[in-house]
């Protein structure tokens, strides 16, 4: 009986896609193929077919892009201040923290990540 890859990493069953469809494979032969190999619940056959989708239109990269253009919201200065607060403040509650840090969210993202993300 053949082993089936456990848990693979998204990267490289968008790479098993890419080639396979560069062999020629159809969405369904390579979706057929991938649960063969890495079990039942790897990808849909639907998000296969949008994967050979990118990749007939040119996509080389195997990275979602989703990921890619998220950026974080964290800089140097916020983790500064919860540290100095951590250390200040033994005992606290992650609502508390929450309050402390994200009340005036909005006011924060507008002046230090607007800008990032490439708002006007």
């Amino acid at each position: 009986m053949d082993t089936i890859i456990a848990a693979p990493a998204s990267c490289k069953v968008r790479a098993a896609i890419r080639f396979l469809h560069a062999q020629g494979q159809s969405a369904a032969e390579i979706h057929s193929r991938l649960c063969r190999e890495y079990g039942d619940n790897v990808m849909s056959d639907s998000c296969v077919r949008e994967w050979c989708r990118k990749f007939r239109d040119g996509r080389t990269d195997v990275h979602d892009e989703c990921g890619q253009e998220q950026r974080s919201i964290v800089t140097d200065e916020l983790v500064q201040k919860v540290d100095e607060c951590l250390r200040g403040k033994r005992r606290f509650t992650i609502s508390e923290l929450s309050e402390e840090f994200f009340t005036n969210f909005e006011d924060y993202f507008l002046s230090n990540c607007h800008g990032q993300i490439g708002l006007p």
